[in-house]
């Protein structure tokens, strides 16, 4: 087993097909298929469904997908880690965010550009569902999620920790109350975050335990899009606190029994390779933090 028929597998992987992964790799279509081939000669099994148009992962490329990937991030950091042991800084760093935060990424990567300019760093938005997913498979080094309860295998550096609120118009027939319980909020009309999001996943489950599933009629990706949306008379909005308490033209709502309390961390994987790059930027982040 070599190397680089783990790229050439990843990458098709990734890529969803033979043809998309050639390119991102420069090399001719046959020579990428021919690597896979000797892969799985080389396990005994067929890694893709080549049946339909669209290339697929069999049931034994779900399984061998985590382990290729880990293998071609320990030789990176291995390659790395000399680098650094020889005054070489260098490397590659993925990070992840939601869309919606107050962490000040722009100053972070560009004070650690200034120190370690040698380091490439990508940057990706996602749903706090999608980011986490990429954490635990290695595409994302580090990243901005919002969570109830931190996911398993994840450790994170908490940036805020609050109450989740919702709104109504300041003409409401609720805007005379101060807080609401959840079974309240059964049969009303919600805006929220959509599904994959932090604070939409908290909802769903605290309305599950409860017995009833949220009537969520607008989603929008932004929280203050949202607040515009319940502003407007279109629901009651579900939003962190300090955005619904900050808008002259909403009246926040305590949520109660259960309370709803919605986290933003920097989060990273427990276990697995880590480069020195990236060890390098997490540790500067939360400096920050």
């Amino acid at each position: 087993m070599e190397l680089h028929q783990l790229v050439h597998f990843v990458t098709v992987a990734e890529e969803g097909g033979f043809t998309k992964a050639a390119s991102r790799l420069h090399v001719a279509q046959p020579g990428v298929s021919a690597q896979v081939r000797r892969l799985e000669r080389e396990l005994g099994q067929a890694l893709f469904d080549r049946s339909a148009r669209t290339v697929r992962l069999t049931a034994a490329g779900e399984a061998v997908l985590p382990y290729a990937r880990a293998a071609l991030q320990a030789v990176d950091g291995m390659r790395q880690a000399v680098g650094e042991l020889t005054g070489l800084t260098r490397g590659r760093v993925a990070i992840g965010t939601v869309t919606s935060h107050n962490v000040d990424l722009a100053r972070i990567l560009a004070d650690f550009h200034a120190r370690h300019p040698g380091v490439e760093v990508t940057l990706a938005e996602d749903s706090t569902d999608r980011l986490v997913e990429g954490l635990r498979e290695g595409r994302h080094d580090v990243a901005v999620i919002a969570y109830g309860t931190l996911p398993e295998g994840l450790a994170a550096h908490v940036v805020t920790d609050e109450a989740i609120d919702a709104a109504v118009w300041p003409g409401h027939e609720l805007a005379g109350r101060t807080e609401i319980p959840l079974g309240a909020l059964r049969d009303r009309t919600l805006v929220c975050l959509p599904r994959g999001s932090g604070i939409r996943a908290i909802l769903d489950e605290a309305c599950a335990a409860a017995g009833f599933a949220p009537k969520v009629s607008f989603e929008a990706g932004v929280p203050s899009v949202l607040g515009d949306l319940a502003a407007r008379r279109l629901g009651v909005a579900i939003l962190p606190a300090s955005i619904a308490r900050r808008r002259a033209d909403l009246h926040p709502l305590r949520i109660t029994r259960p309370a709803l309390r919605g986290r933003l961390g920097l989060a990273w994987r427990l276990a697995g390779p880590t480069s020195p790059a990236a060890s390098a930027w997490l540790a500067h982040a939360r400096g920050y933090l």
